[in-house]
């Protein structure tokens, strides 16, 4: 049982990658979402149920009220960035406020706070004992957010003030 042979409108968007073995080259096509399927059903029960029957389909994306729909318009937008060829590749996703580290050019390693600032990306560098802030353009590329969880223990620069903890 497949989601075509049940008349379901899906989409996964896929990207071509060329993977390497000791003895040959291939270009396979992988997720560019690796574990998301989006499917287009009525908001019913009986739909999802459908869905989830399919093996494979773990769960919906939603919250404590049940599934949510993913904005068409989103949808979309990938559709064309991937029928255009346009050599897209994923990134993690970065959320204005996000803590990121730099992971490309002359400041890799430095950590700060992520903003917008109308069309330009900025990491925020903040000296909380004086409350003062300094921001540098960055490339969204060249980041990667900080996961809260491997959080690296910070490196104490020389002639560095002892720092409060909260």
């Amino acid at each position: 049982m497949t989601l075509g042979s049940l008349g379901i409108v899906h989409f996964l968007p896929l990207l071509d990658e060329t993977r390497k073995w000791s003895d040959r080259k291939k270009v396979i096509s992988v997720p560019l979402f690796p574990g998301y399927l989006f499917v287009h059903i009525p908001r019913t029960v009986e739909s999802r149920l459908t869905v989830q029957k399919v093996p494979g389909v773990v769960n919906f994306v939603g919250n404590h009220n049940g599934p949510l729909a993913i904005p068409v318009s989103e949808l979309d937008s990938v559709r064309i960035i991937l029928s255009r060829g346009s050599g897209c590749s994923p990134h993690p996703f970065l959320l204005a406020g996000a803590r990121v580290r730099i992971v490309g050019g002359p400041l890799v390693g430095i950590e700060g706070t992520f903003i917008r600032h109308g069309g330009q990306s900025k990491l925020v560098i903040s000296v909380e004992m004086i409350q003062r802030s300094v921001s540098v353009n960055v490339a969204a590329s060249d980041v990667e957010p900080v996961s809260q969880n491997a959080a690296r223990a910070p490196q104490s620069p020389p002639h560095a003030l002892p720092m409060h903890r909260a």
